[in-house]
């Protein structure tokens, strides 16, 4: 096996930044791994998709992809026609089939809190085909987004988060690359954003190699030593069937 590690490119989701790695990014790198983690415009799915991929076709040598939410559906978008990209890791995220939307993908389930503490703004969002951007309303900003980080955490959070337009949400998949690629699941079984059933049943469509976090929606923030720990796993394995394969 070669010793080169692949570079971890980290994608954020919805009302997030990439500065949410920050804790995941100082462990992957102190492991020697090298860490992407790129602004993800949050416009339309297929334009936030070309986005990542002409990012990610720039890398030499073998790369991971990594999706927290929406960035789920991003990632699995992305990944047709990037041949360094030897797996997908979901973070709580969207794995959509061809057809679904983050919003249709919800449907038959218990509704998260995130369903009714959206606020759509009163004019259209810059830079998105039609429609307003999302934001999380401020009184239940904690308990639906980041209910195991600290108050001061996510008030921070609720100051910054970055809005995803209603298009995106609900545009539908046109394709799912993760039937291409091999795929590693965390479960957060405390979401207040994405049901967890709903995500244990995507992680089963797509086969993933599944394992749970007793954690909030942004549990990558509030225990990053744990979600590194499962990225390195999931790398590790990514890579040895990548040499295994050739």
């Amino acid at each position: 096996m070669s010793s080169t590690k692949p570079t971890i490119v980290l994608v954020h989701g919805a009302f997030a930044d990439a500065s949410g790695y920050v804790g995941v990014i100082d462990r992957l790198e102190a492991d020697g791994y090298s860490v992407v983690a790129r602004p993800n415009p949050l416009r339309s799915l297929a334009s936030d998709a070309d986005s990542l991929r002409t990012r990610v076709a720039a890398i030499d040598g073998p790369v991971v992809l990594v999706g927290h939410s929406y960035a789920g559906a991003v990632i699995g978008h992305a990944v047709e026609g990037l041949h360094n990209v030897i797996g997908l890791v979901y973070l709580a995220a969207f794995g959509l089939e061809v057809g679904e939307s983050c919003l249709t993908a919800q449907a038959g389930y218990e509704p998260s809190l995130l369903a009714t503490e959206n606020a759509p703004t009163s004019y259209d969002a810059p830079g998105a085909p039609g429609g307003p951007d999302l934001y999380i309303n401020e009184g239940r900003f904690r308990e639906v987004f980041a209910g195991d980080s600290s108050a001061a955490a996510a008030r921070q959070m609720y100051v910054t988060q970055r809005p995803l337009s209603a298009f995106a949400f609900t545009e539908a998949a046109t394709t799912r690359g993760w039937d291409t690629r091999p795929t590693w699941y965390l479960v957060s079984t405390e979401d207040n954003s994405i049901p967890p059933q709903l995500q244990r049943d995507m992680a089963a469509r797509m086969g993933a190699y599944t394992e749970e976090i007793h954690g909030s929606h942004t549990a990558f923030i509030a225990h990053p030593h744990r979600v590194a720990r499962f990225i390195q796993h999931a790398a590790d394995s990514f890579a040895g069937d990548h040499v295994t394969a050739n």
